[in-house]
Protein backbone atom coordinates (compact mmCIF):
# COMPACT_ATOMS: atom_id res chain seq x y z
CA UNK A 1 0.00 0.00 0.00
CA UNK A 2 1.44 3.08 -0.73
CA UNK A 3 2.46 5.86 1.66
CA UNK A 4 -0.11 8.34 2.95
CA UNK A 5 1.49 11.36 2.08
CA UNK A 6 2.25 9.70 -1.86
CA UNK A 7 -1.31 9.28 -2.37
CA UNK A 8 -2.08 12.87 -0.78
CA UNK A 9 0.61 14.06 -3.37
CA UNK A 10 -1.39 12.37 -6.34
CA UNK A 11 -4.46 13.79 -5.10
CA UNK A 12 -3.15 17.31 -5.00
CA UNK A 13 -2.07 16.95 -8.60
CA UNK A 14 -4.59 15.52 -9.64
CA UNK A 15 -7.16 18.61 -8.33
CA UNK A 16 -4.71 20.67 -9.60
CA UNK A 17 -4.97 19.37 -13.14
CA UNK A 18 -8.71 18.89 -13.85
CA UNK A 19 -9.30 22.27 -12.21
CA UNK A 20 -7.08 24.04 -14.41
CA UNK A 21 -8.60 21.71 -17.56
CA UNK A 22 -11.80 22.99 -16.78
CA UNK A 23 -10.87 26.86 -15.85
CA UNK A 24 -8.76 27.22 -18.91
CA UNK A 25 -11.74 27.44 -21.38
CA UNK A 26 -13.32 30.07 -18.96
CA UNK A 27 -10.20 31.57 -18.78
CA UNK A 28 -9.59 31.67 -22.57
CA UNK A 29 -13.46 32.77 -23.87
CA UNK A 30 -12.97 35.95 -22.34
CA UNK A 31 -11.18 37.74 -24.66
CA UNK A 32 -12.74 35.88 -27.69
CA UNK A 33 -16.67 36.91 -26.93
CA UNK A 34 -15.91 40.70 -29.07
CA UNK A 35 -14.14 37.87 -32.10
CA UNK A 36 -16.41 38.13 -35.16
CA UNK A 37 -14.81 34.56 -36.01
CA UNK A 38 -16.09 33.00 -32.78
CA UNK A 39 -20.19 34.82 -33.25
CA UNK A 40 -19.69 33.16 -36.85
CA UNK A 41 -18.26 29.70 -35.44
CA UNK A 42 -21.76 29.96 -32.81
CA UNK A 43 -24.22 30.57 -36.07
CA UNK A 44 -22.52 28.07 -38.29
CA UNK A 45 -21.14 24.92 -35.99
CA UNK A 46 -24.81 24.08 -34.74
CA UNK A 47 -25.86 23.91 -38.74
CA UNK A 48 -22.63 21.67 -39.10
CA UNK A 49 -23.11 19.70 -36.32
CA UNK A 50 -26.33 18.99 -37.23
CA UNK A 51 -25.70 18.40 -40.96
CA UNK A 52 -22.82 15.62 -40.19
CA UNK A 53 -25.20 13.58 -37.64
CA UNK A 54 -28.22 14.07 -40.03
CA UNK A 55 -25.97 12.56 -42.72
CA UNK A 56 -24.20 9.69 -40.76
CA UNK A 57 -28.08 9.01 -39.46
CA UNK A 58 -29.20 8.56 -43.01
CA UNK A 59 -26.31 6.76 -44.17
CA UNK A 60 -26.55 4.10 -41.40
CA UNK A 61 -30.68 4.05 -42.06
CA UNK A 62 -30.15 3.68 -46.03
CA UNK A 63 -27.23 0.73 -45.55
CA UNK A 64 -29.26 -1.26 -43.00
CA UNK A 65 -32.68 -1.29 -45.15
CA UNK A 66 -32.42 0.38 -48.55
CA UNK A 67 -36.27 -0.47 -48.98
CA UNK A 68 -36.73 2.66 -45.64
CA UNK A 69 -34.55 5.69 -47.85
CA UNK A 70 -37.65 7.11 -49.50
CA UNK A 71 -39.23 7.17 -46.11
CA UNK A 72 -36.17 8.46 -44.47
CA UNK A 73 -35.72 11.21 -47.00
CA UNK A 74 -39.19 12.27 -46.85
CA UNK A 75 -38.73 12.34 -42.77
CA UNK A 76 -35.97 14.78 -43.54
CA UNK A 77 -38.05 16.97 -45.34
CA UNK A 78 -40.98 17.23 -42.78
CA UNK A 79 -38.16 17.32 -40.49
CA UNK A 80 -37.08 21.15 -42.42
CA UNK A 81 -40.05 22.38 -43.13
CA UNK A 82 -41.78 21.86 -39.52
CA UNK A 83 -38.32 23.36 -38.78
CA UNK A 84 -38.71 26.62 -40.61
CA UNK A 85 -42.92 26.88 -39.87
CA UNK A 86 -42.52 26.37 -36.10
CA UNK A 87 -39.92 29.37 -35.75
CA UNK A 88 -37.09 26.92 -35.84
CA UNK A 89 -37.70 24.76 -32.60
CA UNK A 90 -35.24 22.20 -33.06
CA UNK A 91 -37.36 19.81 -30.24
CA UNK A 92 -40.21 19.85 -31.85
CA UNK A 93 -39.26 19.70 -35.54
CA UNK A 94 -36.80 16.69 -34.37
CA UNK A 95 -39.69 14.91 -32.87
CA UNK A 96 -41.93 15.42 -35.09
CA UNK A 97 -39.71 14.08 -38.17
CA UNK A 98 -38.97 11.46 -35.73
CA UNK A 99 -42.42 10.13 -35.70
CA UNK A 100 -42.85 10.54 -39.32
CA UNK A 101 -40.26 7.99 -39.71
CA UNK A 102 -41.46 5.54 -37.40
CA UNK A 103 -44.77 5.56 -38.23
CA UNK A 104 -44.01 5.59 -41.96
CA UNK A 105 -41.42 2.68 -42.08
CA UNK A 106 -44.16 0.60 -39.15
CA UNK A 107 -47.25 1.31 -41.40
CA UNK A 108 -45.53 0.70 -45.10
Amino acid sequence: MPDTAYLIAVLAIVFTITLALRAVPFAALRPLRASATVRQLSVWMPVGILAILAVTALHGTIAADPHAAPYALLAVAVTAGVHLASGRRTILSVGIGTAVYVVLVNVF
